[in-house]
């Protein structure tokens, strides 16, 4: 049998789109037309996580061409493994940094992660997703597991952001470029209920609340 493609979206993405086309189009118009003719030329790199809760251009109200993002699940990077085999995340992070040379690299984490969830609990892991979040067992190595423990979910998810960091130092070209002063490492974490946003402190290895006046 011959796989087809639906041509009609599905409802909620056509109205989506002619609400865009209505409303903020006309209104950046000639920012999109802008990066048509230049390209993108973004300062700002995230790595989020494609739970559909967390999206990075809705967190920090980013306009069009502002964030070059790549989502995965769990905001995971692999240590750099240059084996010629198919690395979707390292491909980007290579882009981003030596193509279009953004200055900052924001690694985003968050509470309610299902795939930190799904490593904890050992659930079902499917064909791809089990050998994907195996990449959190050095950081579930880091910390202690408590009986009857209610943050520990929140611990893993915080400690897998802060290896994610120490992985991303394995790529040469994010070394050299962070030792040059070109670029810089941040870990951020969103808390879906409140919408709080913390950052990871230098040094002292704390989460910071992030000003909101």
């Amino acid at each position: 049998m011959e796989l087809t493609t639906d041509t009609n979206l599905p409802q909620r993405l056509h109205s989506g789109y002619r609400a865009f086309w209505a409303g903020r189009l006309p209104i950046e118009q000639s920012r999109y037309r802008e990066l048509a003719e230049r390209g993108q030329a973004p300062e700002t790199m995230v790595v989020g996580c494609c739970d559909s809760r967390v999206s990075p251009e809705v967190i920090f109200d980013a306009e069009p061409g502002e964030l070059f993002v790549v989502r995965n699940v769990a905001n995971l990077v692999p240590p750099c493994t240059p084996d010629g085999l198919y690395h979707g995340v390292s491909a980007a992070l290579e882009y981003g940094v030596t193509v279009l040379r953004v200055k900052h690299l924001v690694v985003l984490g968050h509470a309610r992660c299902g795939g930190i969830q799904a490593y904890a609990t050992n659930a079902p892991s499917g064909d791809f997703i089990g050998n994907w979040i195996s990449l959190l067992a050095p950081a579930a190595a880091s910390i202690q597991r408590h009986k009857e423990e209610d943050d520990y979910l929140r611990r893993l998810e915080q400690a897998s952001l802060q290896h994610t960091l120490e992985n991303l130092k394995t790529f040469p070209f994010i070394r050299s470029a962070c030792d040059s002063g070109a670029l810089r490492l941040y870990g951020a974490y969103f808390d879906i209920a409140t919408g709080e946003l913390s950052v990871l402190e230098r040094g002292s290895g704390r989460f910071v609340g992030v000003p909101r006046d």
